[in-house]
């Protein structure tokens, strides 16, 4: 689809002026500004967004919060002025033999490409034409003449000042793009689940579904948009542009360019928001939303080499050597199924990542149990244990020294325990979530138990981690065991009636789909684990490397946390599709008995102990109302803090740096009081969650004994140094 956007006319006289710069690289090359008649109007229906993804659930105001203000998604258009004229392409010495090759073969598949995209336009011309000769009708009803209406006014005007010889966008032909998918949305199907996403339908099976008065607003204002940007064009003005993808000086240097950014930002707004305008329930609102994000973040100019003036220039200025570094970047990616995001190279677990001191105590085929060596003289007699997701690796709560919350912890005279998953492979391809509950979590707590040699711990869980946790404390509780002192829930979810964007990608459909891969055992790959949640942030996680890594040839830089994120992890068939049933789809751990895990019916009201549960403001995997929901489901008393940012970045917040801020407010009773509520009466502190958490779990560690002056015991003898090995296998 993205392919298509790309005229043939552009993709040509693109080829033609690289092979003219690889014949005669002596010579200077020529910089072609596409024609305003066939190229800009075209370029000028790509939409994109430009806004985060909106969560069914946002942050109320609250009465002792300032409110953030709102980011218009519309593009922010500075006083105009004269445009700077386009620089000189620079002149190119000669270009190595290789380079040439390369860039000759670059220049005959890029020819090839324009053929069939001219094609491929041709035929879905033909196809869609009549329909959108419909949806204008059907929009301009009153108009007996398709040009007595404001888009035919429109689209005189245009084409009276030299607009593009196809129509520009308009409200209801973009419908037709994804009426498709809405239709299948509204009917429960999921179009990501091998649906196609793009397919045309006609214009009644989507017009049920949006109110028309909102689609005459949405027409009106882009109708007004778009006239005030082809002026500004028209007469050799060009606008600042604050969104990142377009504000290298190239963008604003050449006119064409800058009026292509502008004119996408204006259609990527107005996807966005005709995609709310879908009347239906906040399940479907959000799979269409999701869905129309992917389609315009995709299709960003800045994306793609003939529309990219940044990466045009970096090609001149490096004399292609930037083209043969992409193609060689991209070449590695390939082989490695997944884009780069950081360079790999810097950075070996247990070296410069996961280094606190300590030691494997116990380990299975499923888990290593690590202990920490103690920093402290006394301790806490009750030990933590710290159950990770596993999803991913455990070290993201040991990055460095001073973001480390494994070494905070440990500072703070706790005794840490934690537990590594191993990563799967097809020994373990029938690896149930019972399994998980019962020889990872319980066994943990068990060994923990015996180790302290205390009745109870304390026990964290993160993310997946705390829903893991959470379930084996209710298998315990069913089986009379009273096993903890508290608990501690990161961003963690057990009430899934809101699922953040994840929801997305679970319907009934997707489940069966998964189920039946892995009927007889089989390893769900992390790699496409990872592909998925890197789509809830395309720009950030996706095409921001596809700009810099390929179209600029760019290395990227070293930095931990993408590297952690790039260090995926498998799972077990069979665990992931029952996690997937029984909580994203059919949400059976909010209700009694509804979940059997272990022979047990999960009851989490019996998990009665002292709980402190943090959310993250802008947390689009686990929605912080979400998390407050969750809350209810425990019985006992409870704490829940709100932490600024994410859901890595608000729990990683190192005490050290003190950064950001939290919000308590124990004046409610949780159980009887909404997010809302809770929120208007909350008060922010500066600085980490971290020490507000380190105070609260020391009410509950016990008295202060000596810290042990060995890991391990007699029984659990250290195995290997921390973090172990289990944690160093990355995913095939």
């Amino acid at each position: 689809m993205a392919t298509k956007a790309i005229t043939k006319t552009a993709l040509t006289r693109t080829a033609t002026t690289v092979k003219k710069t690889v014949k005669t690289s002596e010579k200077k090359v020529a910089v072609t500004k596409p024609a305003a008649k066939s190229t800009v109007a075209k370029a000028g229906n790509i939409p994109k967004v430009t806004a985060k993804v909106k969560t069914p659930s946002a942050v109320p105001a609250a009465k002792k919060i300032a409110p953030k203000k709102a980011t218009s998604s519309k593009p922010t258009l500075k006083p105009a002025t004269k445009s700077k004229p386009v620089p000189k392409a620079k002149q190119l010495t000669s270009l190595p033999v290789d380079v040439q090759t390369q860039m000759t073969a670059f220049v005959e598949n890029l020819q090839t490409q324009a053929d069939q995209v001219n094609q491929a336009a041709e035929e879905l011309l033909r196809n869609t034409q009549g329909q959108a000769e419909k949806a204008k009708a059907a929009m301009d009803s009153e108009a007996n003449n398709a040009s007595e209406s404001p888009f035919g006014q429109w689209q005189q005007l245009f084409n009276s000042v030299g607009g593009g010889q196809t129509n520009m966008p308009n409200i209801m032909g973009a419908w037709q793009q994804f009426g498709d998918t809405l239709k299948q949305m509204s009917s429960g199907q999921n179009p990501l689940a091998g649906q196609s996403m793009m397919a045309h339908e006609s214009l009644s099976d989507v017009a049920k579904m949006v109110d028309a008065a909102d689609l005459q607003r949405l027409q009106q204002e882009y109708l007004k948009e778009m006239a005030a940007l082809w002026q500004s064009y028209s007469s050799q003005q060009s606008f600042d542009i604050t969104d990142r993808r377009f504000v290298s000086p190239a963008w604003r240097a050449n006119a064409w360019a800058n009026y292509l950014a502008q004119s996408y930002l204006i259609n990527a707004r107005l996807m966005l928001e005709m995609a709310d305008c879908v009347k239906a329930d906040a399940k479907t609102k959000t799979r269409v939303r999701f869905a129309v994000m992917q389609w315009v973040d995709s299709l960003a100019p800045s994306n793609f080499f003939l529309t990219n003036p940044d990466a045009q220039q970096k090609l001149l200025d490096t004399k292609g050597e930037s083209l043969k570094l992409g193609i060689q970047n991209f070449l590695t990616d390939l082989q490695k199924g997944r884009i780069s995001q950081t360079d790999e190279t810097a950075f070996e677990v247990g070296v410069n990542v996961a280094r606190s001191d300590g030691a494997v105590v116990f380990e299975n085929e499923y888990f290593q149990l690590l202990q920490y060596t103690p920093l402290t003289t006394k301790v806490g007699e009750r030990p933590l244990l710290i159950v990770p997701p596993c999803i991913n690796k455990f070290y993201i709560l040991d990055l460095q020294p001073d973001n480390s919350l494994v070494r905070h912890a440990v500072e703070n005279g706790n005794t840490v325990y934690l537990v590594s998953w191993r990563n799967a492979d097809e020994t373990l391809a029938h690896t149930t979530w019972d399994d998980y509950i019962e020889h990872v979590l319980i066994k943990a707590i068990h060994v923990v138990q015996e180790a302290s040699a205390q009745d109870k711990i304390n026990v964290l869980g993160f993310c997946v981690g705390g829903t893991l946790l959470s379930t084996a404390l209710a298998v315990l509780a069913a089986r009379g065991k009273d096993a903890v002192a508290s608990l501690t829930l990161l961003t963690a979810l057990l009430d899934f009636s809101d699922n953040g964007v994840l929801d997305a990608y679970v319907d009934e459909k997707h489940v069966v789909m998964r189920e039946q891969a892995f009927a007889k055992g089989g390893v769900m790959l992390g790699k496409d684990l990872s592909n998925a949640f890197a789509t809830l942030r395309p720009n950030d996680l996706v095409w921001n490397y596809v700009v810099s890594n390929y179209l600029k040839g760019e290395q990227p830089a070293a930095f931990d946390l993408l590297y952690w994120n790039s260090d995926s992890t498998n799972l077990p068939g069979p665990m992931f599709c029952w996690y997937l049933r029984n909580t994203y789809l059919e949400n059976k751990l909010k209700d009694k008995g509804a979940a059997v895990v272990c022979g047990e019916k999960v009851d989490l009201k019996k998990v009665n102990v002292p709980t402190y549960v943090l959310s993250c403001r802008e947390d689009h995997i686990v929605p912080w109302t979400a998390a407050y929901r969750s809350q209810a489901t425990l019985a006992g008393d409870k704490k829940f803090v709100l932490a600024a940012s994410g859901h890595i970045a608000g729990v990683v917040n190192s005490a050290k740096k003190n950064k950001r801020s939290y919000w308590t407010n124990d004046s409610v009773n949780l159980d009887k009081s909404t997010s809302e509520q809770w929120l208007n009466g909350a008060d922010e502190h500066a600085g980490s969650w971290w020490t507000d958490w380190t105070n609260w779990l020391h009410a509950h560690s016990g008295k202060q004994v000596a810290a042990p002056n060995k890991l391990g015991t007699a029984k659990y003898k250290p195995i290997e140094a921390a973090p172990g090995r289990y944690v160093k296998v990355r995913a095939a």
